[in-house]
């Protein structure tokens, strides 16, 4: 687990000493991501010039150094990642009479590429990783990223010349670089509170999408080859479903996950978990335990504020698997004194608040382990969002009625204030109201003039009904929201929700929340539920194999009731929140006042002042809870200035 960054000048002309010094700049700025090694590797002629930095976890020893020639010297690598099946693929390269040389699975990746291909060597690997390959006979760039989109790899192309790392902030660091916002992108982010590849905050400048790797030649354009296709794969296991029993899939499925966490505990350095006592951290913990013959390290967060905490059920959880377990509580204070450091290590603009205990519980994990397993992924695969549940329930409860009379439904909502949901909470004395009622009320009530289930579910999904009118002068950027083929690849409901999802939601929001927050602490983050095999299965199994009475992950729940007792993992989801909302009303309240600032607004032209005005007024009232719309502004704003003090 590393970073790395790299330059491609076109032309040719730099000299070396400056495409040295330009890519130690760039590696500089991640150093973060690998405190055990650095190194940098440049070849003028060529206008290349390889950096990368080193957090040693398989093959410690000096032979794992970076940036790697191959045997033939054809070859120069620049890799993050973790290949997990490097040892079959390094016994099928010998077994063809190829030399490996040293222990880590850096050498192994780069010795089947220089033999087998970029696409073959891709198709044979188990993992999560990007790299930049050089071939120096060619003169070509190869940039290359997993399945899933668990690792990121950002590229830009200014003229002639070509910048591409694992973070945005390397490539800015180049002198070359010049930057523009992208309005557009901007819509998306005011949107879903992240931007969703390949666009990024800045024009020119791109994502890398999950399964696919980038061609560059000396001259002419590069292009894109897609080795691995999600799309493909929710299509075929629509048409082509596992016909066996639930047994035989719930068999099929523990085996499978078996064998993803098995592979996920080689590790050179101490490893443990991230358990939240769900359904799929349980699992995780559970499977690791089975396979370890001493105590699994097991690590969580726990809120003072009962609505948002779930320390108590992962401590219950830990004590039944018999991990040795490490639990913080967090303060405001904690998670307060984060917010200014956030641009920094989400270095677009990120808005999922989850980010902030995610941080400390990396920074708490680090202190005893190098490497933490964790359960992302669980909800994607195996429909465990509330929102699939609600989109389809409303609009089978209401989607006959006429829309006029659903709108005036809504309007009525969301005059109730919130302070009233909030008295029913606490006058429950049995704790069966819905955690966090007001917040519930809220989407539902806004959802109730949708046009179809599709538009219930982005609605849903949206921080802003209508970012296209908050951002000034711009239109949506087009997502898979936009493609209306999806329907094509999944008729069910149900499964376009997943699929948005996990094409989006999961790789450019979850996926990026915890990449950014362990490597901030130089921790590396394992997602075993992300194998392809387990995802590929997923997507055959039938409905009513995830769905049952109305509750997801059915068949994963079945799985993990044979390590687990029910009672200690059923209860109401909760998700990884924390109470933006009152801290904006408190403690955050100056610092949000500052960047809401009307004259500043109407000066930087980003977001209509008005709206953005009027959202807060009405948070400050209590009648909403408008966090999730102000969040992204606020964070946006934060990242401007951040922005400010590097220019």
């Amino acid at each position: 687990m590393c970073g790395f960054v790299g330059i491609l000048d076109r032309t040719a002309q730099a000299t070396s000493a400056s495409l040295t010094r330009h890519v130690r700049a760039m590696s500089h700025v991640i150093d973060h991501r690998g405190p055990d090694d650095k190194g940098d590797w440049v070849e003028a002629q060529a206008g290349i010039a390889l950096g990368h930095r080193r957090l040693a976890i398989i093959g410690c020893d000096p032979s794992g150094h970076q940036p790697m020639i191959s045997n033939s010297e054809r070859f120069v690598i620049a890799y993050n990642g973790e290949v997990y099946n490097y040892q079959d693929i390094a016994a099928e390269l010998i077994q063809q009479g190829h030399i490996i040389k040293g222990g880590s699975d850096t050498a192994v990746l780069l010795e089947a590429c220089a033999v087998w291909g970029v696409e073959k060597t891709l198709a044979k690997c188990i993992g999560m990783f990007a790299f930049a390959l050089w071939d120096r006979e060619r003169r070509e760039l190869v940039l290359a990223r997993d399945r899933l989109g668990i690792k990121p790899l950002y590229w830009g192309k200014f003229g002639e010349l070509v910048l591409f790392g694992s973070t945005l902030k390397a490539l800015r660091a180049h002198t070359g670089w010049t930057e523009k916002i992208d309005r557009r992108s901007l819509v998306n982010f005011t949107r879903h509170a992240y931007i969703p590849a390949p666009h990024s905050i800045f024009e020119g400048v791109s994502k890398l999408e999950p399964g696919q790797f980038l061609t560059f030649p000396q001259i002419g354009e590069p292009t894109l080859t897609r080795y691995w296709d999600l799309r493909a794969f929710a299509a075929a296991g629509h048409q082509h479903p596992f016909v066996g029993s639930f047994d035989e899939a719930r068999n099929a499925l523990e085996t499978l996950l078996l064998d993803a966490v098995g592979k996920r505990l080689v590790s050179d350095v101490p490893l443990g978990a991230f358990l939240s006592g769900g359904v799929d951290s349980s699992t995780v913990v559970a499977l690791m335990q089975a396979q370890s013959t001493k105590p699994v390290r097991t690590f969580s967060i726990g809120f003072h504020e009962k609505q948002y905490n779930e320390a108590a059920h992962a401590k219950s959880v830990a004590a039944h698997i018999g991990t040795q377990h490490t639990e913080l509580y967090i303060t405001p204070n904690q998670a307060l004194d984060l917010i200014p450091k956030l641009s920094q290590w989400y270095d677009e603009p990120f808005a999922d608040s989850s980010q902030l205990p995610t941080l400390l519980l990396s920074e708490m994990t680090r202190r005893d382990v190098t490497v933490s397993l964790s359960g992302d992924g669980g909800d994607e695969l195996f429909a465990g969002y509330n929102r699939y549940f609600w989109a389809t329930r409303i609009w089978s409860a209401a989607g006959h009625l006429p829309r006029n009379l659903r709108t005036m439904l809504g309007a009525g909502l969301r005059a109730v204030p919130r302070g009233v949901w909030d008295a029913i909470t606490k006058l429950d004395p049995v704790g069966k109201t819905p955690k966090q009622l007001s917040n519930k009320v809220q989407k539902i009530a806004e959802v109730l003039s949708a046009t179809s289930v599709d538009d219930v579910y982005l609605r849903l999904i949206s921080q802003w009904p209508n970012p296209g009118a908050v951002v000034m002068g711009a239109s949506e950027q087009p997502t898979w929201l936009q493609d209306s083929t999806l329907i094509q690849d999944r008729p069910d409901a149900v499964g376009r929700m997943r699929l948005l999802d996990m094409g989006m939601y999961l790789p450019d929001d979850i996926l990026t929340k915890v990449d950014r927050a362990s490597m901030a602490f130089s921790l590396e983050a394992r997602v075993p539920l992300l194998d392809h095999r387990v995802v590929e299965f997923a997507w055959t199994l039938p409905q009513n194999y995830l769905i049952r009475d109305g509750v997801g992950k059915n068949i994963l729940r079945e799985v993990l009731y044979k390590y687990v007792p029910k009672n200690l993992i059923e209860r109401p989801k909760m998700g990884f929140g924390v109470p933006i909302g009152s801290w904006l009303r408190g403690p955050l309240r100056p610092w949000a006042e500052e960047l809401l600032d009307e004259r500043r607004l109407r000066e930087e032209g980003y977001f209509d002042p008005t709206q953005i005005r009027n959202a807060w007024c009405v948070h400050l009232s209590g009648v909403q809870n408008m966090q999730y719309a102000l969040w992204p502004i606020l964070i946006f704003q934060s990242w401007l200035d951040e922005g400010r003090g590097m220019a």
